[in-house]
């Protein structure tokens, strides 16, 4: 694994039934509702989605997302990711009482030239940004399955 390879595992809790939660997940327009550090996310097709994300580093990743597995029986998401990253992406939702819990995991490998470059000063940098943008995911999900329903 090169200095541009990353390997993230985060474990999410949301007090939601599995199937909101999937639903919620499954709706990629929707992420910059409740993920602020998802700025925008356009659907290119049904399969795909133009991305930008941003954290607390003052830089900007574009990517696109690629649906690869969308199971409801087995409650697992995963997409292909391109752009300044290339990997993947998977949620896996567990029903527990009242509520669900959510594997995420990522491989990627960063391909813009400058976080390559920077990658021996920047890499304990980029997996805080990473940690801290999982935290504020799992916040405003909880948060955005947890609203009233609108009549």
């Amino acid at each position: 694994m090169s200095l541009n390879d990353y390997r993230f595992v985060s474990r999410w809790h949301v007090d939601a039934d599995r199937e909101t939660v999937f639903d919620a997940l499954a709706d990629l327009p929707s992420y910059p509702m409740w993920w602020p550090e998802v700025r925008v996310v356009e659907p290119v097709d049904e399969q795909n989605a133009a991305v930008v994300a941003r954290s607390l580093l003052p830089y900007a990743l574009r990517f696109t997302l690629t649906r690869v597995t969308e199971d409801r029986d087995t409650g697992v998401l995963q997409v292909g990711i391109g752009g300044d990253l290339v990997g993947w992406a998977r949620l896996t939702l567990h029903a527990g009482h009242a509520s669900c819990m959510l594997l995420y995991e990522q491989q990627v490998t960063v391909t813009r030239r400058l976080l390559r470059a920077a990658a021996p000063l920047a890499r304990p940098a980029l997996r805080w940004n990473h940690m801290l943008m999982m935290r504020s995911g799992e916040r405003g999900l909880a948060a955005y399955v947890s609203r009233p329903a609108v009549p």
